[in-house]
């Protein structure tokens, strides 16, 4: 049994202090005073709130999920942790339709291999598939040669391992494509699409409960036309994705998605292999990338993905997206995790797996644990 103590604790919705975190493999719960014989953890005055989860992200440090194996998968997983992140969905762009076997099967074996009792990085709950069923004219970064329109024969046999899966609304087909993979207990969000707002609601109708990068990859919202993001922004059943690194995004649309959505908004890192290394230039399916800060562009300017990292949005959202440091932690944890239907993460509630992020003063991360388990210290 272990104790965290010394720390401002988040848990439902607010932080605790002047009491101490317990824990096993899951939470027990606060208390005033840790059992004799408790392992006693100090948190020297930082924050601790349930670890964070980031449902949208390619690579990070050289790697891409649709690109290596399941050991450099794991490495990955080690890496994410140093950031306070104890589970993500590694995030597979449009591929060759015969390359999403392997690739699948690799993020599976990996997802099983993070499960181990003693692997010391963040969980792997399987994957976010971004297409191939999406909408070329709003293609982004991903390659439209692989973009292809919707067929559940096809995705069905791939499905074992796969959490999330976006989804142009407005193709031919998708309506019911989306409810055969709500049925098959994936989650469908909305990205990567010209929709209507008639066509999007349709496609929410149908069971889609997620939104892709909102803002990015989708019209602008028009008084007379609110389209795919009137829909989303303004549908409760929906959580929305959004990248606060003020640069997808601007800082006053941050603030308004988070009062529009609430406990329904989600952040994402969206990183690419690119994220944890240095400025330059870069090249990813034979195509160029800049990367500078933040931002990281084709030739041609258009978006290609971000270095964000989830403490890091984090930290946006309570410096210029409006939001209290418990809110945004919890759009950083209990929301992902929520719209996955992980019912068992995302909390520091009695229950719930241990999977926990502690940060210094300043919101630096100091400690992440997993499943009760140090993983990883500053």
């Amino acid at each position: 049994m272990k104790a965290i103590v010394n720390a401002s604790i988040l848990t439902g919705g607010a932080f605790r202090t002047q009491q101490a975190l317990l824990f096993t493999d899951h939470i027990l719960g606060l208390v005033d005073t840790p059992p004799e014989g408790t392992q006693i953890i100090d948190a020297k005055g930082g924050y601790v709130s349930a670890g964070l989860m980031d449902v949208h992200i390619h690579g990070f440090g050289g790697r891409e999920a649709g690109d290596v194996g399941a050991d450099e998968l794991l490495l990955m997983s080690r890496e994410l942790a140093k950031h306070g992140v104890t589970a993500w969905l590694p995030t597979v762009s449009c591929l060759a339709w015969e390359r999403y076997a392997q690739v699948l099967t690799d993020i599976g074996t990996a997802k099983r291999a993070s499960f181990a009792p003693d692997f010391d990085g963040a969980r792997i709950l399987g994957a976010h598939v971004e297409g191939p069923f999406l909408n070329r004219e709003k293609s982004g970064a991903q390659n439209p040669a692989h973009i292809i329109p919707p067929d559940w024969a096809r995705i069905k046999p791939l499905l074992a391992d796969v959490r999330l899966i976006t989804v142009a609304p407005e193709g031919e087909g998708a309506p019911e494509l989306i409810r055969n993979l709500v049925r098959a207990g994936v989650t469908v969000s909305i990205g990567h699409t010209n929709a209507t707002f008639e066509q999007a609601l349709e496609g929410i109708q149908a069971g889609a409960t997620h939104a892709t990068h909102t803002f990015n990859a989708m019209p602008s919202l028009l008084h007379r036309q609110p389209g795919v993001l009137g829909a989303v922004l303004g549908d409760p059943r929906v959580y929305c994705e959004i990248i606060a690194d003020g640069f997808h995004v601007h800082p006053s649309l941050l603030s308004m998605a988070a009062a529009l959505k609430g406990n329904k908004l989600v952040l994402v890192s969206d990183s690419i292999r690119f994220s944890g290394l240095p400025d330059g230039q870069y090249t990813i399916a034979d195509q160029t990338v800049t990367v500078s800060g933040v931002e990281c562009r084709l030739p041609d300017g258009t978006i290609a993905g971000s270095t964000l990292t989830m403490d890091r949005a984090v930290r946006n959202m309570q410096s210029f997206g409006g939001l209290t440091l418990a809110q945004a932690l919890t759009v950083a944890s209990q929301s992902p995790a929520a719209s996955i239907g992980e019912a068992t993460r995302g909390q520091l509630a009695p229950g719930y797996a241990a999977d926990i992020a502690v940060f210094t003063g300043d919101m630096q991360p100091l400690m992440t644990f997993v499943g009760g388990n140090l993983v990883w210290q500053g």
